[in-house]
């Protein structure tokens, strides 16, 4: 049993992982908030803690006993990425042994400018352990949420469905051409929040990239799956790579759903950089995940992407 600390715990991601740590019944739990506690997410089992993340002297204090830090401050709040640099240094001040920045998604973050902090944070952690290593951590990768293939349909408690340029819904899709065989990571909200669980539990040292490989599958082989699931071809939507490099999305459709913590008047904007992101990403490497955390637990039973699916949309027109 040790003391988890989480940093921004109303989010969504954060929340499920909150669940699985307290399904656990192992660990204390602390979570910091810039507000006061919501009131829907009170709990006995949880201590509540207001912070201001600019001021590192405060940070340190509230971090003092805490053996794993958690970090879910949302990139897009913090541009600068000053909240995370000051947590990380908080951490090293108080003696924390492992962190986890804000991450939750990719490998990479190529061609996806709502995720280049991430880089910054990552640069950070390398700095301050250049010397020696004065802090463990490591990036929880799960690639692509399963869920969102599920959409408009809740598969978690927490979070909401999301578009994705793989529309099971309406069996579609966007694929950029010459490039059916780019990678994909798949893993579920559910999968994720076990292995975070896990890796608290974890006796070894972290490892550094932090890769969770539930599904790895081609564009291809996610089309096909998408037939059998779905009950007959998608209609695809083939771009050129010089058009997306150009800003321009030549489709018959494009995302509606956004996340909430985009502004309503950047929304547009924002989920046709989100399309065209994904889309040139997935040629370089973005989304082929490592195994990482997968290989230190061989024995954990991933959720199929195929079977996820089918119990997913076996019942709907």
């Amino acid at each position: 049993m040790v003391n988890v600390t989480i940093a921004g715990g109303s989010g969504q991601v954060s929340q499920e992982i909150i669940d699985a740590l307290l399904e656990s019944k192992k660990h204390h739990i602390t979570i910091f908030s810039r507000k006061s506690t919501p009131p829907a997410l009170t709990s006995s089992e949880i201590f509540w803690r207001t912070v201001d993340y600019s001021n590192k002297d405060d940070l340190t204090k509230a971090l003092e006993g805490t053996h794993t830090l958690l970090s879910f401050i949302q990139i897009l709040s913090d541009p600068d990425q000053a909240s995370q640099k000051n947590l990380i240094d908080a951490a090293i001040a108080a003696g924390i042994k492992r962190f986890a920045p804000s991450e939750y998604g990719s490998k990479g973050t190529v061609n996806m400018p709502w995720w280049y902090g991430k880089e910054k944070v990552r640069e950070y952690l390398e700095e301050v352990n250049s010397k020696e290593q004065v802090l463990e951590y490591t990036l929880f990768q799960p690639g692509l949420f399963l869920d969102y293939l599920a959409f408009p349909h809740k598969t978690s408690k927490h979070v909401e469905p999301l578009q994705t340029v793989f529309d099971f819904q309406n069996r579609r899709a966007i694929v950029v051409n010459g490039h059916d065989d780019a990678i994909m990571t798949f893993t579920t909200v559910k999968d994720l929040s076990n292995i975070v669980a896990k890796a608290i539990d974890y006796e070894g040292e972290w490892p550094k990239a932090g890769g969770i490989m539930g599904n790895r599958v081609k564009v291809s082989e996610l089309l096909d799956i998408g037939q059998r699931v779905r009950g007959r071809p998608f209609n695809v939507d083939y771009v050129n790579t010089e058009d997306l490099e150009a800003g321009n999305l030549n489709t018959s459709w494009g995302l509606e759903a956004v996340h909430r913590a985009v502004a309503n008047d950047q929304a547009s904007a924002m989920l046709k950089a989100v399309s065209i992101g994904i889309l040139l990403s997935s040629t370089k490497g973005a989304w082929d995940i490592s195994n990482d955390w997968s290989e230190i637990f061989p024995d954990y039973s991933f959720n199929a992407i195929e079977d996820f699916l089918t119990a997913v949309w076996s019942d709907k027109p």
